[in-house]
């Protein structure tokens, strides 16, 4: 299971988070996905109180790719003066485990918080045969390698999730990478695809367009907004894997500069319309430290590293 580390939001006050330790220009917070997924969504949500809290422009920047990593790239070699930030969840963990040519090591980024906590849905397009769990895993069994399902690349920990409904459900499914949860989402409304593994956000727009259903989440427990619902684990024993989102920062940041940006989304997370705004997109809202935040990340790695194994993506 991947812990929740909920944490009750510090009440930081806005003036604490001085320009002391930063240059008096922007704060670019690099979202390695494209615009409208989980990613992008917490970014925007956040970047208005962020810039408030830091009292200078704080900008939010796509750059795609390669399941996150050319995104995760341009940070890993920006100056360590906290003014270039990272917006990544789980795939930091099975990115590498699944791809050994990276250039860079998320491990030696350092990370100044972590923001949300969230499990992903299972969508499937409007007209797919049936429309609950159950008979997509029917469909897929009768249909072996036939359908289809998107996830934001591969190696995302959308991916791994794939993989493990294949193992557990004893299906075959066939794997379609895309740049972002969004773009994944599209494809489904568009019935290009018949399925897609994503965040609650990217897939909401196909639900209030009606071009398609969720049919389930990957948590351990139904979602509070999604209650008749089920968890894979419901229907699929021993299923469960959820993901989460932190901020990175270059190599070599300073603890300093780190705890002031830690302070900033701290202050932003503990604002009750901007966490309701958080809730809406499928994700919990969360408040933790630099030592916090590393801490749980290198407890999933462990774990995430056992799944990966299990399911055959660790290259080398």
């Amino acid at each position: 299971m991947l812990r929740r580390a909920l944490l009750a939001a510090p009440l930081w006050a806005p003036a604490i988070v001085s320009a002391q330790s930063l240059q008096d220009r922007p704060v670019r917070l690099i979202v390695p996905y494209s615009a409208g997924g989980v990613a992008d969504t917490v970014a925007r949500i956040l970047q208005q109180r962020v810039t408030e809290n830091l009292g200078q422009p704080f900008i939010i920047e796509n750059r795609t790719g390669a399941a996150g990593s050319i995104g995760a790239s341009f940070v890993a070699q920006a100056a360590p003066d906290g003014h270039t930030l990272l917006l990544e969840g789980a795939t930091s963990i099975t990115g590498p485990l699944a791809n050994r040519s990276l250039t860079f090591d998320y491990a030696a980024m350092p990370i100044c918080a972590q923001i949300t906590a969230a499990p992903y849905i299972l969508g499937i397009k409007a007209g797919f045969p049936g429309d609950d769990l159950r008979a997509y895993l029917a469909e897929a069994r009768r249909r072996p390698g036939e359908v289809t399902f998107g996830t934001p690349g591969v190696a995302h920990v959308a991916h791994l999730m794939g993989e493990m409904l294949q193992s557990l459900a004893d299906v075959r499914l066939e794997h379609v990478p895309f740049r972002g949860g969004a773009d994944a989402a599209r494809e489904v409304a568009g019935g290009r695809i018949d399925s897609c593994i994503i965040s609650e956000s990217s897939f909401s727009p196909v639900l209030r367009g009606e071009r398609g259903r969720v049919i389930a989440t990957t948590g351990a427990a139904r979602r509070p907004n999604l209650p008749g619902v089920p968890t894979l684990g419901e229907i699929v024993p021993g299923y469960e894997l959820s993901t989460w989102i932190m901020i990175f920062s270059p190599p070599g940041t300073p603890m300093p500069i780190r705890r002031r940006l830690s302070q900033a989304f701290a202050a932003a997370i503990v604002d009750p319309r901007l966490r309701e705004r958080i809730e809406e997109s499928g994700n919990d809202p969360v408040s933790a430290g630099p030592e916090e935040a590393e801490a749980l990340w290198r407890s999933e790695r462990e774990k995430i590293t056992a799944l990966m194994h299990r399911a055959g993506l660790v290259q080398g």
